[in-house]
């Protein structure tokens, strides 16, 4: 039998960390089933290994299976911070022992295939794994076809970084390996993509770097849109810091990267004009993960539609689909929404097999960024969810950091920036 939760322990193991603890009033405890019943979860990263441990808080009689190839999850939040030489590798890296410990059972392979008619999982390993409600969690994936001459193999000689791991490592050798003088490109894509502001607090963090260990060299973002998230507040920050170390071009002005030249380290935009570096980092455009597109979750735009309140696929039922894959109203493609939709979609979860009503829930994001070790901007935004718009941001709730403060309060933003990590991946991998 379920171990018995109240009404508001259950609303504040929703509210931990992301989801307002109003929104939600599910009656986990009023248990009307004899069993509890079989969730897999396809992806580890923020939305499922917060939604693995969400799910076992809400009804400890779940059968949960986490499949994730990697033993250890590096972040994405945080990398630039490796870049920029501010913290190690391992500090972004998280194992899944606490998991293992609730009684989750991780298995550290990838799946191959998902029937969503016979509810099965394949797996890479050759097992099969039956389920009642699936999760799939798979992050993103590139749209190599969209850059001229560039596959998937050419991202060892021009990282894009954007999945944390061993291509953060490789640009960061090339940054130290670069002679002084030299240029660091980045070419961020339009949206939507993974972590809207992360190409700019990358330009910060290397920025950073130059400015101490190689002052003659500059940083030049290549970019395919008109405007990015906090850009006044990067654009305040780049000038009190840097002084004109970072250069901008907008998609209108060239910055629309359309072909690469591998061998020369050179990029070409819309009007055929070149760009080398000593270091590129070209970001993709982007989609949902592979196992989305085999299992046939994804719509026209390459990403997953779902129901917004639930986050119950749109093409089939019994699979939920969170985090970057999917398409989420106006929220953004962040690991603080993925945190968001883990607990969110648990929360759907435990009220289907249990035949209970799932009250409204709310949605909040905030993202920081840091233009410099102690330098600090933030963003955070309330959503609520309608029939009619879906997940929807709530006017005038949340808010940017001010522009006309002093370093005190910078400094204290990025104070902040360093506790909304340690808090965040405590509440998904602890």
């Amino acid at each position: 039998m379920m171990n018995h939760i109240n009404r508001r322990q259950f609303i504040q193991l929703v509210g931990g960390g992301s989801v307002l603890a109003s929104s939600i009033g599910l009656v986990a405890c009023s248990k009307q089933s004899t069993t509890s019943g079989r969730v897999v979860i396809i992806g580890g990263g923020f939305g499922g290994a917060t939604c693995a441990k969400y799910l076992q808080r809400f009804d400890p009689d779940l059968d949960i299976t986490l499949v994730e190839p990697k033993q250890n999850f590096v972040t994405c939040p945080f990398s630039n911070l490796v870049l920029g030489g501010l913290r190690e590798m391992d500090s972004i890296s998280h194992s899944y022992e606490a998991h293992s410990k609730r009684g989750i059972k991780v298995l550290h392979t990838s799946a191959r295939e998902i029937d969503p008619t016979g509810k099965k999982v394949q797996l890479a390993d050759g097992t099969t794994l039956e389920y009642d409600r699936l999760v799939v969690s798979p992050g993103i994936d590139f749209r190599w076809e969209d850059i001229e001459n560039m596959s998937p193999g050419d991202a060892e000689k021009l990282p894009h970084a954007w999945n944390g791991g061993p291509q953060t490592v490789t640009l960061r050798r090339q940054l130290t390996a670069m002679p002084d003088g030299g240029t660091v490109i980045i070419a961020p894509p339009a949206n939507p993509f993974r972590c809207p502001p992360g190409p700019y607090e990358r330009a910060s963090m290397i920025a950073s770097y130059l400015k101490q260990n190689k002052p003659k060299s500059k940083v030049l973002i290549l970019d395919a849109k008109t405007k990015f998230s906090k850009q006044p507040l990067f654009m305040q920050g780049w000038e009190a810091l840097y002084g004109d170390m970072i250069e901008w071009v907008s998609g209108d002005a060239g910055g629309r990267i359309t072909g690469v030249d591998i061998a020369g380290r050179a990029l070409y935009n819309e009007l055929g004009e070149e760009h080398a570096g000593s270091v590129v980092n070209l970001i993709p455009p982007q989609k949902a993960g592979k196992i989305a597109h085999a299992a046939d979750l994804v719509d026209d735009t390459g990403w997953c539609p779902v129901n917004q309140r639930t986050f119950e696929s749109s093409r089939h039922p019994d699979i939920h689909v969170i985090g970057d894959a999917s398409l989420a109203g106006a929220m953004p493609k962040s690991g603080f929404a993925a945190n968001n939709h883990g607990k969110v979609c648990a929360a759907a979860i435990v009220s289907a097999l249990h035949n209970t009503t799932m009250p409204e829930p709310s949605y909040v994001n905030t993202c920081y960024s840091l233009v410099g070790p102690d330098y600090g901007i933030s963003v955070a935004a309330v959503y609520r969810y309608s029939d009619e718009e879906g997940i929807y941001a709530v006017k005038e709730a949340g808010g940017v950091s001010p522009g006309d403060v002093g370093p005190d309060f910078r400094e204290q933003e990025a104070r902040y920036t360093r506790g909304w990590y340690a808090s965040i991946t405590s509440d998904t991998w602890g």
